[in-house]
């Protein structure tokens, strides 16, 4: 029996459950920093090509269909006008980088103007996108897929050498189409400085 001691030990289990919990999981890190599209990235040190043809600040968008999740539709973002367009680019949707990377982008990406268009980009299927949009309620931003080819990645050197996955990247693009900020994270492993690239969007949407 716990007799009157009790208590304080059940108490003194739960702090270590709860703190133990918490501390399971290392925090992950944010980048400041940005490689070179068509250059190299790293993933826990070891480093990797991307290829394809690098996009560049002052550029368009490649002209490339990718599919709207929900809709099944084709969607190329080179068309797109009037709206500021804030493109996360993850790897892979269920990894917890990518996770993490894309509820910032749903739920603090709130206060962002109503001319500023969400969208999570990856390799991933439109089935795999959609799944995790409905499990993560964060259906509040647009899932746009690069499953077929890669072309994506391709044609804005983000396609990562042997896993042909989406390196992590944030790429703003303005209202009349033209990418003004690009981040690609050096190290994959690593998120992207969100609240910076808020900020930009925030200034490209007045």
């Amino acid at each position: 029996m716990l007799g009157k001691k009790g208590p304080v030990v059940l108490a003194g289990i739960v702090m270590i459950l709860i703190f133990g919990c918490a501390t399971s999981k290392p925090e992950i890190q944010m980048d400041r920093a940005s490689a070179i599209p068509g250059d190299q990235v790293s993933l826990r040190g070891k480093r990797t090509k991307l290829l394809g043809t690098p996009i560049s600040i002052g550029s368009g968008m490649p002209m490339v269909e990718l599919v709207d999740a929900m809709t099944m539709n084709p969607i190329d973002l080179s068309k797109v006008r009037g709206s500021v367009l804030l493109l996360s680019i993850v790897p892979s949707i269920d990894t917890r980088v990518c996770e993490e990377q894309t509820h910032y982008l749903g739920e603090k990406g709130d206060k962002l103007p109503g001319n500023v268009k969400r969208i999570t980009i990856s390799r991933d299927t439109p089935f795999a996108q959609k799944r995790f949009a409905k499990e993560a309620k964060l259906t509040n931003i647009q899932y746009l897929s690069d499953y077929k080819q890669g072309d994506f990645g391709r044609f804005t050197g983000l396609l990562v050498e042997g896993s042909m996955l989406l390196a992590r990247s944030i790429v703003i693009v303005d209202k009349e189409g033209i990418v003004r900020y690009i981040q690609v994270v050096p190290e994959m492993s690593h998120l992207p400085d969100m609240e910076r690239a808020f900020e930009k969007a925030i200034e490209l949407a007045k």
